[in-house]
This record gives C-alpha cells, sequence and structure tokens, in this order.
C-alpha cells in the first residue's frame, strides 16, 4: 500500500511467530480486568463494544497460539479470540500508566501485569471471538477462515517432509513461476515479497523460473532454503526496513535486516559473487535477485 512515498509490506510469518512466543510469555495464564475498544472498525463478529467487551472481561487465557498468520488464545469461557495484524499494526506490552500512542485501536487491561494494545493506523487488523462449539463446525470454519483449508508448509512450526514440499510445488499439469509459488498460502504459509527473494537466492534459483523446470535436487534446495531462513529469520526476531518497520510486542526492532542477502541491496555485491544484486518488477512486485541465480 502506498502512502505518499510510503509502502507498506504486510508482516510474514517470521514477525507473527516471533509476536506469538513473545505474547505465549507475556500474557497466558493473565486475568483481564477491562477491555477498551476505541475503534470498532477492527472487531469482527460482536455486535458492538459492550458485547465484545463482555466475552472478555473476567475470562483468563490460556497459551497463544497461531494458525497461518493468525494468533489465538483460548478464553476460559469455552471461546478462542483471534487476531490478525493489518499492514502496519503492531501488538504491544505497557504499563497502565504508559501514554497511549494516537493510533491505539485496543487496549486489554490484565488484573496483574499492565496491558496489551492493539496499534493500528489503517485499522485493517481483525479481531474476533468464537465459541469452540462453532469452531468444531467445518462450514462455519470454512466462511469464516476459507484459508485454512487449503494451508501449505509451516516452516516456523513444523517443517512437513521434504517429499510433501515437492508434491506442492510438482503439482500435475501446474506450471507456476517460482516467486508466486513461494508467496502462494496453499504452498508455504506467511512468506511475502521480502522472504521469497531471499529463499529463492539461497536456494540459487530465480524468480521467473516455472516450478515443473526444477529438478527434484533443486526442489530439495528450496526446501532447504525455506526452512533455513525462515528459522534463521525466527531466530533474530523479524525484519525491520524502513518500508516495512517491525516492532515486537516490546517496541524493539526485528534484527534479521542485517542479514538479507538480496532484498534492498540492489547495487550491492551479492554475498556470492562479486556481482551486484540486480532490482527488477515481476508481476508488479519489486524482486532482488543475484546473476548466479538460474
Amino acid at each position: 500500500r502506498e502512502r505518499g512515498k510510503e509502502v507498506s509490506l504486510p508482516l510474514e510469518l517470521p514477525e507473527i511467530e516471533t509476536i506469538r512466543r513473545d505474547l505465549d510469555r507475556e500474557i497466558a495464564g493473565k486475568k483481564i480486568k477491562a477491555v477498551d475498544v476505541s475503534s470498532f472498525a477492527v472487531i469482527e463478529g460482536s455486535k458492538n463494544k459492550k458485547v465484545f467487551n463482555s466475552e472478555l472481561v473476567g475470562t483468563k487465557l490460556g497459551l497463544v497460539e497461531r494458525k497461518g498468520l493468525y494468533l489465538i488464545t483460548e478464553l476460559d469461557k469455552k471461546k478462542l479470540l483471534f487476531i490478525k495484524l493489518g499492514v502496519g499494526a503492531s501488538l504491544r506490552r505497557h504499563a497502565t500508566k504508559d501514554a497511549t500512542d494516537k493510533d491505539t485501536v485496543l487496549k486489554i487491561t490484565f488484573t496483574v501485569g499492565g496491558q496489551l494494545r492493539l496499534v493500528d493506523p489503517e485499522e485493517s487488523s481483525k479481531v474476533s471471538v468464537f465459541s469452540l462449539v462453532d469452531l468444531e463446525d467445518p462450514a462455519f470454519v470454512e466462511e469464516k477462515f476459507p484459508e485454512f483449508k487449503l494451508m501449505g508448509m509451516d516452516p516456523a512450526v513444523e517443517p512437513e517432509p521434504w517429499t510433501e514440499f515437492a508434491k506442492r510445488v510438482l503439482r500435475e499439469g501446474e506450471s507456476i513461476d517460482l516467486k508466486s509459488l513461494l508467496c502462494d498460502e496453499s504452498v508455504v504459509v506467511g512468506i511475502g515479497d521480502i522472504y521469497s527473494d531471499e529463499i529463492l537466492f539461497h536456494a540459487g534459483l530465480r524468480h521467473d523460473r516455472q516450478s515443473d523446470s526444477l529438478s527434484i535436487q533443486e526442489v530439495r534446495r528450496l526446501y532447504r532454503s525455506v526452512v533455513e531462513v525462515i528459522v534463521e529469520a525466527v531466530k533474530y526476531r523479524g525484519t525491520s526496513i524502513e518500508e516495512r518497520q517491525f516492532l515486537d510486542v516490546f517496541g524493539e526492532p526485528g534484527g534479521f535486516a542485517e542479514h538479507l542477502a538480496v532484498y534492498g541491496r540492489e547495487g550491492l555485491f551479492s554475498p556470492t559473487s562479486k556481482k551486484p544484486v540486480q532490482k527488477a518488477k515481476h508481476k508488479g512486485r519489486w524482486t532482488f535477485f543475484c546473476e548466479t541465480q538460474v
């Protein structure tokens, strides 16, 4: 999305997994004392603020889990709280007395241990509460979360065997360029512009290479690259760059930007050769690559 010259990219899997791990340590087991919704635009599925607040106040949060890019925690009334962060949004831990950012759309105050705040300048996040009974109904889940049905590999949790990944890549009768393939949720969850370029660089494969032209050895290399890049990016707590600031729940930027090999580095030497990193438009998206990729 462009606002003036600023281009905002959505958060990808490593950023959401970083948030999930922090929240699990920070808020699991806490009891909700009060809820303050300053923008009802981000609340889905509740009639009004009062109904939404009544679903949360007095409940105790369970473990913080993740499905795709949704953060999920159990409320002790047989309900689940779902949060999907919009472009430019962040979840932050605060002391109750801290000044409130003007873009704060939701504040959850705990009986002990401050607040969790959703800061969302675009008001494009989704926050909803569903009962476990509804979520056991496949038709309900398919209507609310159509992306759950065909979800691909989640390399941040438990990578599937490479043979399963190969089946997704080499689907019979289908051919797709590798950048689009990696950004397809039914192949790999939560990968966008930044990590697709990094994965392809480390696999030595071009963004416009067709999937049906890959050898088995190249599919294995691509699989290994997907897993290694995502695991490394989570280790360094996500990527914060000029066009996509990422702050964790403590307000600290992710540290993986220093480890990017090609993304945003056009004109600089590629780490594997003395050739400059190239930048090109591919299907309307900026793509960074090295000419050593084939």
